[in-house]
């Protein structure tokens, strides 16, 4: 709300007079464009459902966001499954205040996706279904409603331009109609009229981190209490910019997948680490920065604004504001100018960053350093005291003129607020690996791997990692976490197997080396350096984790139906270059379903899809069923006993965790010392201890030990596979493997129920 005339003003019109006010605009949390409202970008997001999918029993999703303050609209639609990962990644990428969607247009699935990920932080995301069946127009009528209105005329690319970038266009403009009208319902019209539109990748031409495994890996918000302390983002954020801390979060969600792109970025890392005196250079530069991606968009938007000639009070407020913002922004750009001079000044410096990104045409005829100069020659003449300054109507003419000439070079100005960015998130990088307490290494990343089959041992997918840590995790007593060399893969000179099968007790450190890894190829893949003293890899195509147990009581879910729901994900679409770690498949049901689930899961990894797999596990069973496989290694967490200090003589001993990845199996998870650690009362833990005992003796028989398995594979595996030719599992079109993989859950089941009746 805003008042129309002054108090003197309405005392004018008589003593009693009421200052009339009119509603302006609607800010809500996900438009709001001024106050202190922090460097992360601020973001609407609107979806809308298709009628369609690319294959049955997949979901076309349609979708549009917006960033009030920068300006910037995004257009996108995806392909999912029941699953929604895809529409979790979106939702985690972009990171929504407020999401709009039809009441009755998404199906069950999607609204349990916008639960489970909508949230920022330890702040839930408002949900909003649109108020009225209109907000959602066909494509056709979007086009009508943009058109009409003139929106978007202030579009470097227009709204069209961006929807060719897109795989399903109707729909994707159906959701920009969505965001269009909500709003517009909230008077935000200049916006509208002076947003420029993008398209919006999800995976595409990246390595592909699904919305749960953003969660799994905690890559922005840890699971304490949903802030970035403990993530990789904060790992990574030594950013002095807002700007470029913003496309260190665009960076993260999308890792590089080409080779040369990803050596491009190292070679800079390298040449600031090699040069700690350009670092600090860039920094003092840095710092002098104002946010000029929304400084831009402030000041592209008051083109368009009508504020001055409805409500001429407001118009004056606005325009004092705008040329503090004007004057802010192109200071703010000769700073950053003056920075990309001196980098330029250095062949090699030059080299390297035009790899990376366009450098923009700063001297020279058409050059931008003269451009911008007139514009600082007009601020001092006309403004000289803008933070200030009493404005005029001639004031308002000439910074209308003023800024209709800046705006024609919108595309150049916007070319040197992304190198600038560039800039920062590299350094960011350079100064991670320089203050880091290990060893930091740079990658080898080589090409994507052949095709790969059973027998073939070559040329297929590596991962090889010597003296890898968690790069933020703290070790006994706060210091370095203890390094472990992780090898799957196969290495040009050596086979080796590309499946690590994983026991140990609990709080060995299996989770933690699993993340670990997760994470060392995604700053491999981003461009940075490695925690760790080597690193070979080829490149992944897509990472998939099932870490943790735990149930989702706002959406329906038990604890094993998460674990169902997220192995199925991986089964459906993991390839032989997909990273695929799994911790402890299996645990939310019956000890003989679940270990019948991790043996079929691990079995079909193993040998159908043929990536890379670390499998952590409780199920010591399966270690002797794989103890032979030509592909698959046995690894342990190792531990070892002490005599506890105050009961020497009693010869008490107590569980010390030494977080070393050792060859061969665990012979067992300790969990009673576990819980004699974790406080549980002596007598509790002796009662247990008994019960251990009585029931290895009675369930022994069902987990059988090797030669037992053997009997089972000589006696039965024939009669299987027979039973697998005639029948084919119900004529269900499954390949042998699948077929006897199910068939051995079915055996398990029916041993089980064997011995219930018994």
């Amino acid at each position: 709300m805003e008042q129309l005339e002054t108090s003197e003003q309405a005392k004018a019109r008589g003593a009693n007079s009421v200052i009339p006010r009119k509603l302006v605009q609607v800010i809500t949390p996900s438009t709001i464009v001024d106050g202190n409202i922090g460097p992360d970008a601020v973001h609407l997001l609107a979806i809308k459902e298709g009628n369609y999918g690319v294959e049955k029993g997949s979901t076309v999703y349609g979708f549009a966001f917006v960033d009030c303050a920068a300006l910037k609209f995004w257009v996108g639609s995806i392909s999912d499954d029941s699953t929604c990962s895809a529409l979790g990644a979106l939702l985690m990428q972009v990171s929504p205040k407020e999401v709009v969607y039809e009441s009755a247009g998404l199906p069950r699935e999607a609204h349990k996706a916008l639960k489970k990920y909508s949230f920022t932080g330890s702040t839930a995301v408002q949900l909003s279904p649109a108020l009225s069946v209109t907000d959602f127009l066909d494509a056709s009528e979007v086009r009508n409603m943009i058109q009409s209105n003139g929106y978007f005329k202030g579009s470097l690319n227009s709204y069209i331009n961006a929807l060719d970038g897109v795989m399903h266009p109707d729909v994707a403009l159906c959701a920009l109609g969505g965001l269009v009208s909500h709003l517009s319902r909230l008077m935000l019209d200049d916006i509208l009229r002076s947003g420029e539109v993008l398209p919006y990748q999800v995976y595409q031409g990246c390595l592909r981190i699904d919305g749960q495994t953003l969660v799994n890996l905690e890559i922005f918000n840890n699971s304490a209490d949903g802030g970035s302390s403990g993530t990789l983002y904060k790992y990574l954020d030594y950013c002095v910019t807002s700007s470029g801390k913003r496309l260190l979060r665009s960076w993260i969600c999308h890792p590089l997948k080409d080779v040369d792109s990803i050596n491009n970025r190292l070679d800079v890392v390298e040449e600031l680490m090699s040069h700690s005196e350009k670092m600090l250079l860039i920094a003092q530069y840095l710092r002098k920065l104002p946010d000029l991606e929304r400084l831009i968009g402030r000041v592209k938007a008051s083109i368009q604004s009508s504020a001055s000639l409805v409500l001429p009070m407001i118009g004056k407020k606005v325009l004092k504001q705008l040329v503090k913002a004007f004057g802010t922004l192109v200071k703010g750009l000769r700073i950053g100018m003056d920075l990309l001079k001196l980098l330029q000044k250095d062949a090699d410096v030059v080299s390297l960053l035009s790899k990376v990104f366009k450098l923009p045409m700063l001297s020279g005829t058409n050059g931008l350093d003269e451009f911008l100069g007139q514009f600082e020659a007009a601020i001092d003449s006309d403004f000289p005291n803008y933070q200030n300054h009493d404005l005029t109507d001639t004031d308002a003419e000439t910074l209308s003129i003023l800024i209709e000439l800046f705006i024609e070079k919108a595309a150049q100005w916007s070319q040197v607020i992304h190198a600038l960015n560039c800039i920062d998130v590299l350094r960011s990088f350079a100064v991670t690996a320089s203050l880091s307490f290990g060893a930091m290494a740079r990658p080898l990343v080589l090409p994507q791997s052949k095709t790969v089959t059973l027998n073939q041992e070559t040329g297929g997918p590596i991962l090889k990692i010597k003296g890898l840590w968690h790069p933020f995790a703290l070790g006994e007593n706060g210091g370095l976490p203890v390094p472990n060399d992780i090898f799957v893969g196969e290495d040009v000179n050596a086979y080796h197997p590309r499946a690590l099968l994983l026991t140990g007790p609990n709080m060995g450190g299996k989770s933690t080396l699993l993340r670990a890894t997760c994470l060392a190829v995604i700053l491999a893949q981003l461009g940075s350096y490695v925690p760790c003293e080597t690193c070979v890899l080829s490149l992944v195509d897509i990472i998939f984790t099932r870490l943790g147990a735990t149930d989702r009581i706002m959406t329906g879910e038990s604890t094993f139906l998460v674990e169902c729901t997220e192995t199925a994900s991986v089964l459906q679409n993991a390839t032989q270059d997909s990273l695929v770690l799994l911790d402890e498949l299996g645990r939310g049901t019956s000890t003989f379903d679940g270990y019948a689930i991790a043996y079929a899961v691990f079995r079909h990894l193993v040998e159908k899809v043929h990536c890379r797999l670390l499998f952590a596990t409780h199920y010591h069973p399966l270690t002797k069923e794989f103890a032979s496989h030509p592909h698959v290694t046995l690894q342990h967490m190792a531990c070892s006993f002490k005599l506890k200090s105050e009961s020497c003589s009693k010869g008490e001993q107590e569980l010390v965790f030494l977080y070393r990845l050792t060859n061969g199996p665990c012979p067992e998870s300790y969990g009673l010392q576990v819980a004699i650690m974790a406080g549980i009362p002596e007598h509790v833990v002796d009662a247990a201890s008994g019960a251990a005992q009585v029931m290895k003796r009675s369930v022994g028989e069902s987990f059988r030990a090797s030669e037992q398995r053997s009997e089972f594979s000589t006696l039965h595996e024939e009669w299987l596979k027979t039973l697998v030719n005639v029948s084919q599992v119900g004529n269900r079109n499954l390949d042998e493997g699948d077929a006897y993989d199910t068939l051995f859950c079915l055996w398990h089941e029916l041993k089980n129920a064997y011995r219930a009746s018994s």
